[in-house]
């Protein structure tokens, strides 16, 4: 069973860091690309970023590109996502899921595991 555990959020001004952990088990990291994604109150869920242990690949929306970073550690098997230069529209809810499939397009992960959710808030 694929298990997924974020942690890291908390409550940022704007133009402040934050780095959120996804723990995951139950699958190697070489078999599945892992995904972050957000949802903000009264908006769709999008994907934010991703990253595929097995080639190297990564993906970043648009919104966040050059200032979130994201990375995996396998011996801890965990995925990191570093998120610099936060404004107020980053404000959500905040998911890993695996596995994630990704295009040009975005990625989702429907039909994969969700961790619970950890909560960014940035103000203004």
């Amino acid at each position: 069973e694929i298990q997924l555990a974020e942690s890291g959020g908390g409550m940022v001004q704007a133009g402040g860091s934050l780095r959120l952990s996804c723990v995951v088990s139950g699958f190697s990291f070489d078999d599945y690309a892992i995904g972050w994604f957000r949802r903000a109150a009264g908006e769709e869920r999008e994907a934010v970023s991703a990253i595929d242990s097995s080639d190297g690949y990564t993906y970043y929306a648009d919104s966040v590109k050059g200032r979130f970073t994201i990375s995996a550690d396998n011996a801890k098997m965990t995925v990191y996502l570093q998120m610099n230069s936060l404004k107020p529209e980053d404000t959500a809810v905040y998911y890993c899921a695996a596995p994630a499939y990704c295009s040009k397009y975005g990625c989702s992960a429907d039909f994969g595991s969700w961790g619970q959710g950890t909560q960014v808030t940035v103000s203004s």
